[in-house]
């Protein structure tokens, strides 16, 4: 497996669990469904993480700022998903630029 296709995998798993996460803990409380899924969606968080250290580059700095343009993308997917989000043409606009915004830090190439 490359690298890049690592990396990827990398973030969308990431971006499941700090989604889902804060989602579980946004229900647990605001929907009032109590602390079980808050306690799911505190571990969820910490699995995020524990993910995000896996990343074949060795930054965090650049891991998390790519990471913001998936976060970014992912959220809106999430809400087509599960919360029934129509996202308009900024939306996705925004999500888009995101994600090449994501594609210019990680995968640029740099010096060796």
């Amino acid at each position: 497996m490359t690298d890049i296709v690592r990396s990827l995998l990398l973030f969308v798993a990431a971006a499941l669990l700090e989604i889902g996460g804060a989602w579980l803990v946004w229900q647990g409380l605001r929907e009032h469904r109590g602390l079980v899924w808050v306690g799911a969606g505190v571990l969820a968080l910490a699995g995020y993480g524990v993910v995000a250290t896996f990343q074949p580059d060795p930054a965090f700095g650049r891991i998390l700022a790519a990471y913001g343009g998936v976060f970014v993308a992912g959220s809106l997917a999430w809400g087509v998903a599960v919360d029934q989000l129509r996202p308009d043409r900024f939306d996705l606009a925004g999500a888009g630029i995101c994600l090449l915004g994501v594609a210019v830090i990680m995968y640029a190439p740099r010096p060796v």
